[in-house]
């Protein structure tokens, strides 16, 4: 990857990681949008299997989604460009929250800004899920599209661990995989 390349890779991912609110899944859809859709980077089917990399590794999502995203477009370069770009913007602005944090919590509008923020976050949130089933319902997947309800009945309502999911999921995964094999 050039100097140009890995330049709109910086700064896309600091743009995204500071102007982002609502945590890691916020983020890897920004990331979608602007490696899949505008850049042509990665193809959606790539850009699912780092978000499930990203997802079942231990840390933030969001530094995940870009660490994997780096390697995919620029090997160990490219880690540390969209690792860098990802963590400075939460970086400075915590820094500049912490000077003045008792100011800022007291604040009657800053609290009312931070509380209406969080009706978009979840709208961004379901808009993220939507966007990651949709080619599963585009290629009549019943079986991931069944596992996804059961898996979001599983943890919204029974409030089953998401690490006992994924743990089904990768067994689910292991399979089909079998399965398919087997027909051959």
């Amino acid at each position: 990857m050039d100097t140009k390349k890995l330049w709109k890779m910086f700064t896309s991912m600091f743009y995204l990681s500071a102007c982002t609110f609502g945590g890691g899944y916020v983020i890897v859809s920004l990331i979608r949008d602007v490696f899949v859709k505008k850049y042509h980077w990665i193809d959606d089917d790539e850009m699912l299997d780092l978000v499930a990399i990203a997802q079942s590794s231990p840390g933030a999502i969001a530094v995940n989604g870009a660490i994997v995203v780096g390697y995919k477009l620029a090997g160990i370069l490219g880690v540390i460009v969209a690792l860098l770009a990802t963590i400075l913007p939460p970086f400075m602005i915590l820094s500049l929250v912490s000077l003045v944090y008792d100011a800022f919590i007291a604040n009657l509008w800053i609290r009312w800004l931070l509380e209406g923020m969080q009706a978009g976050v979840v709208a961004i949130i379901l808009s993220v899920c939507l966007d990651m089933a949709m080619p599963y319902c585009k290629q009549k997947d019943r079986i991931s599209i069944l596992f996804f309800a059961i898996a979001l009945c599983a943890n919204s309502i029974f409030n089953i661990p998401v690490v006992v999911i994924i743990l089904c999921g990768i067994c689910m995964a292991c399979i089909e995989v079998i399965w398919q094999r087997y027909k051959r």
